[in-house]
């Protein structure tokens, strides 16, 4: 990092997650002139206007959502030999696309809940009462939740979400073909692929890794349903916890988190989110390739746990990168 004398902080953008992403890039782009290096913050403008980012010794990227996370932006620095922080292409574009992020783990023989695309982006004026939607045809709750039982074999609720966007936007738990049908309606945008996901219920963990290294792993303890978009960013009362495991626990998830990290082709930081059911099973939810570094984020609460600051992070982050 001492080669390094100019650093761009590449935030905001148009995504449903620009709010966000304009906290995590504040935050990042003070600490990296506490560290001592010169910077600017710089709204995203769209992959023709990155000329400007050649005068830039690296290009911390804190920009969520698609723009940030689908690896167009990562294929466009790297042809222009421009340094960033975190994932490759192949990594972004593996990690953006859930049901893809699925595929390839199952490959890999690493758990992950079970999952079945609704197929295909309907439009919301087909949601009506007479309508079939797949994989749910619409008629009654106890259809629906036979449905279930033939694709997960075993009753409860489940998750409805897009197979793309971040920040927990959109996901519903649901267990009725009526909040089915709401939830569609609710959503930012209907005409999105969707997936529903089987639900493990027990105990929700995130692990970060930093330079092929795993910090302490948290345990996500929230008042919510689960850990959604209001208990990430907007309650005070989800609680960051280090995580109380046993010996073989803590090596169960280190072992699947980094494999998991790897298999996905990613590299430098990133954060994997687990769920741990009843019988001590970890099974991996998605892989974040710019997780979030506001001050209600699990990267930098995860390094506390090391003693880490904030700048600390910040800049084995930067090294891990280059």
């Amino acid at each position: 990092m001492d080669e390094l004398n100019k650093i761009a902080v590449l935030y905001g953008g148009t995504s449903l997650e620009r709010d966000i992403s304009l906290k995590s890039g504040e935050a990042v782009y003070r600490s990296i002139l506490d560290l001592g290096y010169k910077s600017n913050l710089i709204d995203f403008k769209g992959l023709s206007s990155l000329n400007i980012l050649k005068k830039y010794d690296f290009i911390f990227i804190a920009l969520h959502g698609f723009e940030g996370e689908g690896g167009e932006l990562q294929r466009k620095l790297d042809a222009l030999n421009i340094p960033y922080s975190g994932s490759s292409y192949e990594a972004c574009f593996n990690t953006w696309n859930k049901a893809l992020t699925k595929e390839i783990l199952r490959q890999k023989n690493l758990k992950t809940p079970n999952w079945k695309l609704i197929e295909d982006n309907y439009k919301l004026e087909s949601l009506d009462e007479d309508s079939n939607l797949l994989p749910f045809k619409k008629h009654s709750d106890k259809e629906f939740s036979s449905t279930i039982i033939n694709t997960f074999g075993k009753k409860g609720s489940v998750f409805l979400k897009p197979i793309t966007d971040g920040s927990s936007l959109d996901i519903y738990k649901i267990s009725s073909n009526k909040q089915f049908l709401e939830s569609i309606k609710s959503s930012s945008d209907p005409n999105r692929i969707f997936m529903i996901e089987e639900a493990i219920e027990g105990r929700e963990f995130t692990m970060t890794i930093i330079d092929e290294q795993c910090y302490p792993p948290i345990e996500i303890i929230t008042k919510n349903q689960f850990y959604d978009y209001d208990a990430k960013y907007l309650s005070n009362e989800t609680r960051l916890e280090k995580a109380v495991l046993n010996n073989e626990e803590m090596e169960n998830i280190m072992e699947i988190s980094l494999s998991a990290f790897k298999a996905l082709k990613c590299r430098a930081w990133g954060r994997v989110d687990l769920m741990q059911n009843i019988n001590g099973e970890f099974y991996i939810i998605e892989i974040n390739t710019v997780p979030g570094m506001t001050n209600h984020s699990c990267v930098p609460r995860s390094g506390q746990f090391l003693g880490l600051s904030f700048n600390d992070v910040v800049k084995k982050i930067i090294n891990a990168s280059l």
